[in-house]
Order: structure tokens, then C-alpha cells, then sequence
């Protein structure tokens, strides 16, 4: 049976609709009421990474907001756009087309390193920033170079998704298989239980997901060496005005720890480290009940230390 965008419409506490913003149609799923949170996804998943925080979110008093980025899940499936400029613009435009003018933004591996882009160059919109598992993505580069046993080594991957084609054919042949096999290689011990771990290979078997998905490695690493890439680098060291907590697990390998946390020279707001231990890169499913604990206390604190 060919997978279709169905497969995204979980049910749970929450809604499914859809919003255009900026000329595209994104898929959100929404519950509660009061200041909006936006959750953003990373790769290989969806909106329904967030699903634990959906529930928390709603309960503790915000309008939790999770959507499937450009190219994933149910949302639009563009040619061009999936550069982190572009992507800003769209979580930009997605929070006004919600009703706000800004937002406490959460983002989760591409979706942090969305985030951290949104607070660089839209600082307006931003009014809280919790990156988890990513490094803000000058640090994430400079790691790249400097760090050649370590967070080179654990990017090898990404080099192999540079090759047109092939990586859309490795990532969902056999049902997706290679799917599975990244959330378990990435994460600590336990998770992902058999049944998460179909979820997300269903879904990214929908036409035109894998290939989306791998456009943002291409655009990120080919633009390294073109005019929009130092564009880009320019417009990112701008000093984050954000109050800023960074989530990261211990058992992380594929964003390092000690990548990440070189990050905070690019806050200059109130900033709070969190590394969560015997956790990798998916805390907020690994650990849930903790990662809410952390995010929750945090939003309640007034003045967040620095």
C-alpha cells in the first residue's frame, strides 16, 4: 500500500488543520489555550515528535503549536526552499497566519537550527528560544572543521546525502529501514520502541518526503561555499536577544554535546545549559516527563538565570 499524507493525522488531545503562510500550506497540529509555543521538528520525523509536549503544554496553560516543516508529512512539498533563510520565513510567517506576533519557539535538530535562525534574524518574533539537540549553526559548522575526530565524524552521514538520488532510495527502501536504524544509532537506551519507530518510517515513505528532507543537507553544505552561504553566516552573528535554554542529551551522537554547548557565545540574553544525562538526541520522546520538567519550569520563571 503507497503511503499518503493520512498517515499524519494521529489522533490525540489535540487538532489537525491547515494554515497558509508566505504562499504555502503547513500542516499544524494544535491544543490548549494562551501563549503560543511553536514546535518545530527535526529529521527523519514529523509533527508527531512532539506529542508528549502537545499534552504538557496545553495542561500548564499554552496554545501549543507543532507543524510539519516544508517538504515533510501533510505540509506543502515545494521545489525550492529549503534553505534555513526561507525556512525562517515560513515559521515567521506560520506565527503570524496563527494570530501572534511572536512566539516561544522550540525546535528540535533542523527545527533548532530553524530556530536559532529565526532569533538571529527576526528577533522580534522570538520571544523565548529553546534549542534542543542543535547547536546554534555557526558553531555547528565551525565544529565541522575543527573538530575532525568528533563532530566531523559524527556528520559523516551527511556527506552521503550530497549524491543526487541514491539517498532518497537508500532512506525508504525495505520500508524505510535506514529510518529506523538513525533513530536507534542516535538515541540513548530503549527508545524507540518498535511501534515509534513504524510510525516514522510510514510517514516518511510519503511521495516526496525523503527527497525534501535531504534538500536541506544539500542546500547546508553546498552553500557553504557560495554567496548565500556567507550571506547567511553574516546575518547569524547577530547577538540572540531571546532568553535562551539549551536542551541537549549526554548520549547524544550525532549534534555533540561540546558542540553545542559552544553556542551560548552567540547569546547575549539570559542563557540556561541543560544537559540531560543518559539521553541522546531525542530527549523530549526519550525522557518526556524530564524534558517538560525542564522546558516548563523555565517558561514559568520570569527572569530566567543566566
Amino acid at each position: 500500500m503507497r503511503p499518503d499524507e493520512s498517515l499524519t493525522t494521529l489522533d490525540g488531545p489535540w487538532t489537525h488543520r491547515g494554515v497558509h503562510a508566505g504562499g504555502t500550506r503547513f500542516h499544524v497540529v494544535e491544543a490548549g489555550q494562551g501563549p503560543l509555543v511553536l514546535l518545530l521538528h527535526g529529521f527523519p520525523q514529523f509533527w508527531w515528535t512532539w506529542r508528549h509536549q502537545l499534552v504538557s503544554l496545553a495542561e500548564a496553560g499554552y496554545r501549543a503549536v507543532a507543524v510539519d516543516l516544508r517538504g515533510y508529512g501533510a505540509s506543502d512539498k515545494p521545489p525550492r526552499g529549503y534553505d534555513l533563510p526561507t525556512l525562517a520565513q515560513d515559521a515567521a510567517g506560520l506565527i503570524r497566519a496563527l494570530g501572534e506576533s511572536g512566539a516561544i519557539v522550540v525546535g528540535h535538530d533542523w527545527g533548532g537550527l530553524l530556530a536559532w535562525t529565526m532569533a538571529a534574524r527576526d528577533p522580534k518574533v522570538v520571544h523565548r528560544l529553546v534549542p534542543v539537540s542543535a547547536a546554534h549553526p555557526l558553531r555547528l559548522r565551525a565544529a565541522m572543521f575543527t573538530d575532525l575526530r568528533g563532530q566531523l565524524r559524527a556528520s559523516r552521514y551527511t556527506l552521503g546525502f550530497q549524491l543526487p538520488f541514491l539517498p532518497e532510495i537508500q532512506l525508504t527502501r525495505r520500508g524505510a529501514a535506514k529510518v529506523g536504524h538513525l533513530l536507534k544509532a542516535w538515541s540513548g537506551p530503549g527508545w524507540p520502541d518498535e511501534s515509534v519507530a513504524r510510525t516514522y518510517r510510514d510517514v516518511f515513505r510519503i511521495p516526496g518526503v525523503a527527497h525534501c528532507a535531504l534538500e536541506y543537507y544539500r542546500w547546508f553544505a553546498r552553500s557553504q561555499l557560495r554567496p548565500d552561504g556567507a550571506r547567511y553566516a553574516r546575518g547569524m552573528r547577530a547577538e540572540i536577544e531571546a532568553p535562551t535554554l539549551q536542551l541537549h542529551g549526554a548520549l547524544d551522537s550525532c549534534v555533540l554535546p561540546r558542540t553545542a554547548q559552544g553556542s551560548s557565545r552567540y547569546v547575549a540574553a539570559p542563557y540556561r545549559w541543560r544537559l540531560l544525562e543518559g539521553v541522546g538526541h531525542f530527549p523530549h520522546e526519550e525522557q518526556p516527563e524530564r524534558f517538560d520538567a525542564e522546558l516548563l519550569a523555565w517558561l514559568a520563571d520570569p527572569e530566567p538565570d543566566r
